[in-house]
């Protein structure tokens, strides 16, 4: 584990974003760490289509949505 200077600028963001999202701040920080790598990688995907694809790797079973 290391440690990542950010500006104070982005880590208001992330305060607020944090308590919005009810995430720490670090969790806050990875969660955006991790989507935009994924979105890096997979440029023509919308960020609706990446958390899908998330959800389905973690084997989430969501309400009202039949498996395929």
């Amino acid at each position: 584990m290391g440690i990542v200077k950010i500006g104070d600028d982005l880590h208001e963001e992330l305060r607020k974003a944090s308590s919005v999202m009810c995430r720490s701040i670090n969790a806050q920080a990875e969660f955006w760490i991790k989507v935009g790598m994924l979105a890096e990688a997979h440029p023509t995907l919308p960020f609706t289509e990446i958390m899908a694809r998330q959800l389905k790797h973690a084997d989430v079973q969501l309400p009202g949505i039949n498996a395929a």
